[in-house]
């Protein structure tokens, strides 16, 4: 049997003039060169296959040339649509792959980008391929993303610090250190996912950080001295307050060049259209209600869970194992909460022409009247 079902590994076919078909692993198919003849000439069924072959080889890299590979994979309109893209792009496990590797699957981008598919990659190849690009790659710039700021670094990044911070929360110094790690890892995050068009300087990075660390650290610690008579499980939920506070804060103060200047906005079709605060502010405060969502099953369920686990005697032996454990637990809920808070809102932000700055909402119409009602924007992660 020549062609067999098509989960069947590779296979090739060799005719008696040396010509060869490749069949691939995802049932599509390939030649180096025309079949003319078999090694039975008066088997039908075999010219037959070799003929369907080539035919297959040929639709298939004819519809590689048309691939457009920078289209949603899934409909990014509704929220299943863009979990699944989140899903996907937020994988942990890309975080762990070298840069060599990073770096190909962005030749590969760019070259379907042009036009110039390498011969033999396969449509699964050029989504895997996208799949790392999202995962490591500035949408704005291109450039690559530090590893500890990239959205696949949230599971084991987030996991550890909000583990240690649910653990530790009886002393102030241990409240003050722990809070302190964490606003850093929020800071690198949020300037990692700005939108690269609205630049920030050193000293106004620095800025943002320093508030942010001051207003969760004073939220933490006031709330712990306060919560000191308030019944246990009050004080486990003060790591989520200062959390929640910090990235009302934080986000802002490192976006504040957008908050100042604008936002740039396109039309559909991606043509700049100019710069505008309101969009910013609409971008800036979906990203505040994500993180904050994206914390919140974890910082608020887990207390709750482990309240009630540590009255049993055995888990009054193992506290050692406490801190360990909880970081485990938060590990499982960032693991769905990440794409799922990511995919509160769609990433291509839109906001109504009638919504914008008077003078930007006046150009936009005198240059195009009606055919315009929406602009669009990055709005960050």
């Amino acid at each position: 049997m020549l062609f067999s079902s098509a989960v069947d590994p590779p296979v090739s076919v060799i005719g008696s003039g040396g010509a060869t078909c490749f069949r691939e692993p995802t049932g599509t198919y390939r030649a180096t060169r025309a079949v003319t003849t078999t090694t039975h000439p008066s088997d039908p069924h075999h010219r037959q296959s070799s003929h369907i072959c080539l035919e297959r080889g040929d639709s298939t890299m004819a519809a590689l040339n048309g691939f457009d590979i920078d289209a949603p994979r899934w409909d990014q309109s509704t929220f299943m649509g863009r979990l699944k893209h989140f899903f996907n792009i937020t994988d942990f496990r890309t975080a762990v792959l070298p840069n060599a590797k990073l770096d190909e699957a962005k030749v590969l981008v760019e070259s379907c980008r042009v036009g110039t598919i390498p011969p033999g990659t396969t449509e699964e190849q050029l989504h895997y391929a996208k799949k790392l690009y999202d995962s490591a790659f500035h949408p704005d710039t291109g450039d690559r993303m530090n590893l500890i700021g990239r959205m696949s670094f949230q599971v084991p990044g987030g996991m550890a610090i909000t583990g240690f911070m649910l653990q530790f929360y009886r002393t102030v110094p241990a409240v003050v250190f722990w809070q302190w790690v964490n606003q850093s890892f929020n800071a690198l995050v949020n300037y990692t996912n700005r939108n690269a068009a609205s630049p920030i300087t050193a000293k106004q990075i620095g800025v943002a950080y320093a508030t942010a660390t001051s207003t969760a650290l004073a939220t933490a610690v006031g709330l712990n001295l306060y919560t000191k008579k308030a019944p246990p499980l009050v004080a486990r939920w003060v790591p989520f307050a200062a959390v929640a506070a910090a990235n009302c804060v934080n986000i802002p103060m490192m976006r504040q060049q957008e908050i100042l200047n604008g936002i740039a906005v396109t039309d559909e079709n991606g043509n700049k259209l100019g710069d505008s605060r309101k969009a910013a502010a609409k971008g800036i405060t979906q990203v505040v209600i994500s993180r904050i969502t994206m914390a919140a099953p974890g910082m608020i369920i887990l207390p709750i869970l482990m309240q009630r686990l540590e009255k049993y005697r055995f888990m009054q032996k193992i506290t050692y194992l406490h801190a360990p454990l909880q970081v485990m637990m938060v590990g499982v809920f960032l693991i769905f909460m990440v794409p799922a808070a990511c995919s509160l809102f769609p990433q291509r932000c839109s906001l109504p022409v009638s919504k914008l700055e008077p003078e930007l909402r006046d150009s936009i119409i005198s240059q195009y009247g009606d055919r315009i009602t929406h602009v669009y924007f990055n709005k960050g992660l």
